[in-house]
């Protein structure tokens, strides 16, 4: 599917369904390597292994050379070819040469960013799984080198298809904790490592790989009885419980299982160096290297400056960055930040469309008119998501009149007041409610479920609009779920007067 293909709105509502959409998915390949790569092809002093190491720089395109190959139509082995090399022999040039052609080349810097951040965590995999275990099990290189750098490729077409999704995911399970089952099942209706793992089988990915995504999911116990293990300070005592137990011992030191940890260490680091997730998969892999933590976090953070100085990119996020900030700092979600506020140029705006709701005697023609000039308000102070409801007081429900930020389907709602107190509440007298996180559990809760889902955010504001002393309008907005910055919330409440009084002028124009 090219870049510019549309990707159904509605979530795969099956691991099936699910597949077929991601293996329908052709990855962008930076147009500067996609034309080093064939201009080696087409160089006949250059061999295999030259082009192996030029296709390094984008690992979509070993992505794709590694899946022509091992595509059942292409392999007359059974075993998949576990690295780029192998697959490149079993191409040939003038097939490589072919893919190459149908794969989507665009510049660099025109790749979705969520895109390419997952493929820098994944070269940073590579970096940590090479600096850490490839010159201790030297014969075995390629196969850790490789499939460390495929092992999250799986994510890479959920990342060009529905970046929002796990951006929300990494913001509910990474940083606020959340129950990573129960976001999954809400965000995708599967688990990731799941739909990873059948990713990996449709691909016919390196075995290393899939071994990894079988760990997760059937040998956890077998994990976590080896984390208990590495928690032991005492190398003595580690090493006495490991001889207890040599079937769970000689289970850990397979090495397949480097790949997962080069993988675990990379995807935590994201967050920060000093997290719980990353200090487990620190633990394991100085359990695996039969070291101390001390000397596995310096190895770690000597290959994470390492793996910085070949794939580090502008505006991307790269864990040695953090190197340099205090010890307990942690990079925080995009979403946990309050954006920027609105320039003077906007605020100037904002002020003219106010002004114009001030005018008297009233200008509208409609209540929707007023409406349209009311949420303009909202957004040009700073909102990004914006719901304007009336209320239809012989049916006693809420309308929608104005909606901007919101999926189209959020025009259509209707939300009867009898199925919320919090909304009652709200239309029995003029009011405004921001909720916070702080009080976000106590009030959530109070919301009618279509609206909480539409607007699931703990930044919110909520204010109703009275005319004659009865509550007429209910304001909705946020800035797209983030905290709100000061001077957009101060401006909310204005606007909110502003439209009071400009529905007051509207229903007593005749008066």
């Amino acid at each position: 599917m090219p870049m510019d293909a549309k990707v159904p709105s509605q979530i795969p509502p099956t691991l099936d369904a699910w597949v077929k959409l991601l293996d329908g998915i052709r990855l962008p390949v930076p147009k500067e390597s996609h034309d080093r790569v064939l201009a080696a092809i087409n160089d006949s002093r250059r061999s295999l292994r030259d082009i192996a190491e030029l296709m390094q720089d984008s690992p979509a395109l070993v992505l794709s050379v590694m899946r022509e190959a091992n595509h059942p139509a292409n392999a007359s082995q059974a075993e998949p070819a576990e690295s780029l090399e192998v697959a490149l022999n079993r191409l040939g040039l003038a097939r490589t040469a072919s893919l190459l052609a149908r794969l989507p080349a665009v510049p660099g810097e025109d790749i979705p960013p969520v895109l390419r951040q997952f493929l820098l965590i994944s070269q940073h995999a590579a970096q940590q799984a090479s600096g850490l275990f490839a010159s201790r099990l030297a014969r075995l290189w390629q196969e850790i080198h490789w499939g460390s750098l495929l092992f999250l490729s799986p994510l890479w077409p959920l990342a060009l298809a529905y970046p929002k999704l796990l951006d929300a995911w990494e913001l509910r399970v990474i940083h606020k904790g959340e129950e990573a089952a129960e976001v999954e099942q809400a965000l995708f209706g599967v688990r990731i490592v799941t739909l990873c793992q059948a990713m990996a089988e449709q691909w016919r990915l390196p075995g290393w790989v899939t071994q990894g995504y079988r760990l997760l999911l059937d040998e956890r116990e077998q994990l976590a009885q080896i984390l208990t293990i590495a928690r032991e300070q005492d190398a003595f005592t580690q090493q006495q419980r490991l001889d207890e137990e040599p079937g769970l011992r000689r289970w850990f030191n397979q090495p397949a299982n480097t790949v997962l940890l080069a993988n675990g260490l990379a995807l935590a680091a994201q967050v920060g160096w000093d997290n719980p997730h990353l200090l487990r998969w620190q633990l394991l892999t100085a359990l695996y290297l039969q070291t101390s933590l001390d000397d596995v976090q310096q190895q770690v953070h000597q290959q994470a400056a390492a793996s910085a100085r070949h794939h580090a990119r502008h505006a991307l996020f790269h864990p040695a960055e953090a190197l340099l900030w205090p010890w307990h700092q942690r990079r925080p979600h995009p979403d946990m930040l309050a954006p920027e506020p609105p320039t003077s140029k906007d605020l100037e705006h904002w002020r003219k469309i106010c002004g114009e709701l001030l005018v008297q005697p009233s200008p509208f023609t409609t209540i929707l008119h007023l409406s349209t000039q009311a949420r303009e308000a909202l957004l040009a102070c700073g909102m990004q998501r914006v719901m304007l409801l009336a209320l239809d007081r012989p049916n006693e429900c809420l309308r929608v009149q104005q909606t901007a930020g919101l999926p189209p389907e959020a025009a259509s709602l209707v939300l009867p007041l009898n199925q919320s107190k919090l909304l009652q509440r709200l239309m029995g007298q003029a009011a405004q409610l921001r909720l916070t996180p702080e009080n976000h559990a106590q009030f959530s809760a109070l919301l009618p479920t279509p609206l909480r889902a539409l607007l699931s955010s703990e930044h919110l504001l909520l204010r109703s609009l009275a005319v004659n002393g009865q509550a007429t309008m209910l304001m909705i907005a946020d800035q797209g779920g983030r905290p709100m910055a000061d001077v957009s919330v101060q401006a909310f409440g204005k606007t909110a007067q502003c439209t009071e009084r400009a529905l007051s002028a509207f229903t007593n124009r005749n008066a």
